[in-house]
């Protein structure tokens, strides 16, 4: 029994015969209702690309429907087996074989050629799009079948909600280290925010000599906790100078003094 890199091969092949009869019975409609070839020939490109796009989307479905982790061996014991599948993806051909019999002392070619095609598209439709269904929803229907897929739908979902409790309880964790960083860079970097406050509140001072001492403590906050850590001594910094200089207009110049350290980058002026 070939390998499923062969099955797919098969299918590939049967499907392309499938379409090209599906082709030969369209051009061969047209051509009975009195239409000219080269009016045929004007449809071809977008009947190329139409074709290309069903055989894509089929391909698709071909693939992933011969690809053993769509089916559990135990809720499909017949479509699951590589005879079945060997079964299914050679139906076309064994269609065309079916019509090919049925044809015999046909002495008309064409006559014979209609005979192979119609035996592929009538054999085609009937396994994969009555009998195949019918047979996976008989198969669904077994005591054993609905036993494990019961089972297996208990288990997904348990495992589901088992990985949301997972991630609830690591941003919890996440949320707890960062509270916990807070509270430590508050009270480590206390004396810094004051400092801070004092170069924003202070009137008549060295532009230049104060901007030199916030990028030296914005580099050491940089060095503690990174960009977190700015932020919060920024708004330490701010809240105090708001504090004791309630009546006064405070410019948020530690946005501008501190841009360029670690990943920092000052607001936009737009």
């Amino acid at each position: 029994m070939p390998g499923r890199t062969k099955l797919a091969s098969i299918h590939f092949a049967g499907t392309a015969w499938f379409i090209l009869c599906v082709g030969y019975i369209g051009i061969l409609a047209l051509l009975q209702a009195g239409v000219k070839w080269w009016v045929l020939f004007s449809l071809s490109g977008y009947g190329a690309l139409i074709t290309l796009v069903l055989i894509s989307l089929y391909l698709f479905a071909i693939f992933r429907g011969i690809s053993s982790s769509q089916k559990v061996k135990v809720e499909h014991p017949l479509t699951n087996t590589k005879q079945y599948t060997f079964f299914y993806v050679t139906t076309p051909f064994l269609g065309a074989l079916a019509g090919c019999l049925g044809m015999i002392g046909v002495e008309a070619f064409s006559r014979f050629l209609l005979g192979i095609t119609l035996g592929t598209l009538g054999t085609t439709f009937l396994v994969w799009v009555i009998i195949d269904p019918v047979i996976g929803l008989l198969e669904m229907l077994l005591p054993a079948s609905r036993k494990h897929h019961t089972k297996r739908m208990a288990q997904a979902k348990a495992e589901k909600e088992g990985k949301q409790r997972d991630n609830q309880r690591l941003l919890t964790e996440i949320a707890a280290m960062e509270e916990s960083d807070q509270y430590q860079w508050q009270e480590q970097l206390k004396l810094q925010a004051e400092q801070l406050a004092e170069l924003l509140a202070a009137e008549g001072f060295d532009f230049e000599q104060a901007e030199r001492r916030a990028i030296g403590i914005g580099a050491g906050a940089w060095h503690i906790g990174g960009l977190s850590c700015m932020r919060e001594l920024r708004d330490m910094a701010i809240e105090i100078c708001t504090e004791k200089y309630n009546n006064r207009d405070i410019v948020d110049y530690i946005s501008f003094w501190w841009d360029g350290i670690g990943s920092w980058r000052s607001p936009s002026l737009g």
